[in-house]
């Protein structure tokens, strides 16, 4: 069978304004919105036509109610603005501003980071949610070029956590403001998913008997844990030339560490270790 894929775009001001005729004069015909409620309205919609259809009906129910007759900026703030902002946390709106945060905060803009951290703040998301994914971009963008992002980003969790809305809120929004400015590195995020890829593909390979437990007699006998170089007894607390990988596996490099941040010592430090291999060769 063959499918059809429409891409729905946000409606412009002028068709929120017809659209807007239609419901209320179904709705409500009796009841007045003065022009800055309107536009008011308008705006904080996103060209959705639905959510201002679901908007009108509550707003007009909430006036009828109260039998109010003129709805102005002040019955808004009064009654029932915040759910104005209020977006289907399931929908593609809900994702892509997530994506945009993300990718402002990987793109080193912290403006514009804390920018989509308060639109969906606004808008009526979880904050712990927002804190959960602030968490992942520090694990995931940073990584070990900054490992302090990562204590920072689940500092702010804990802070909102524990003490709420406002400071939980400043909280998110200087772990955003730091992971932007952060080096950046998915470098330790590349090499979690290649080394799980590669073991999930099925590799049971053994453990080298060097590096087996032996707690019991006959373990010993069997050599397990012999010739094992227990590493504080080396030079510079490391076993040059000493394999850790099964005795069938070439070595393979895994994590790969940019020269960016933390990560350029890190760097310096791996190649001067494999310098000392090869001159255990």
């Amino acid at each position: 069978s063959r499918s059809q894929v429409y891409v729905l775009k946000m409606l412009d001001q002028e068709d929120l304004h017809l659209i807007y005729e239609k419901a209320k004069n179904y709705i409500a015909p009796d009841i007045e919105v003065d022009e800055e409620a309107l536009h008011e309205i308008i705006a904080h919609i996103n060209g959705d036509a639905r959510r201002l259809l679901n908007f009108l009906e509550l707003l007009f129910n909430t006036a009828t109610s109260l039998k109010v007759k003129n709805i102005d900026q002040d019955f808004l703030k009064k009654t029932i603005t915040s759910k104005v902002r209020r977006f289907d946390k399931g929908g593609d709106q809900f994702y892509d501003q997530i994506s945009a945060l993300h990718k402002s905060v990987r793109g080193s803009d912290p403006n514009a980071a804390l920018y989509w951290l308060h639109r969906m703040l606004d808008g009526g998301t979880d904050p712990l949610y927002l804190a959960r994914r602030i968490v992942r971009i520090a694990i995931e963008d940073i990584g070990l070029a900054d490992p302090k992002a990562q204590t920072m980003a689940l500092e702010a969790y804990q802070i909102y956590e524990r003490l709420g809305s406002p400071e939980g809120e400043l909280a998110l929004s200087n772990a955003v403001i730091y992971l932007s400015i952060a080096a950046k590195s998915n470098a330790a995020y590349m090499a979690f998913n290649e080394v799980k890829a590669f073991v999930g593909d099925g590799d049971n390979s053994d453990v080298p008997v060097h590096l087996r437990n032996a707690p019991t007699k006959l373990m010993k006998e069997l050599d397990y844990g012999k010739n094992y170089r227990y590493a504080h007894n080396e030079p510079e607390a490391y076993a040059a030339g000493e394999k850790y990988f099964p005795d069938n596996l070439d070595p393979i490099e895994f994590y790969k560490p940019t020269t960016r941040g933390l990560e350029s010592k890190i760097l310096e430090k791996m190649n001067y270790l494999k310098s000392q291999d090869k001159q255990k060769k």
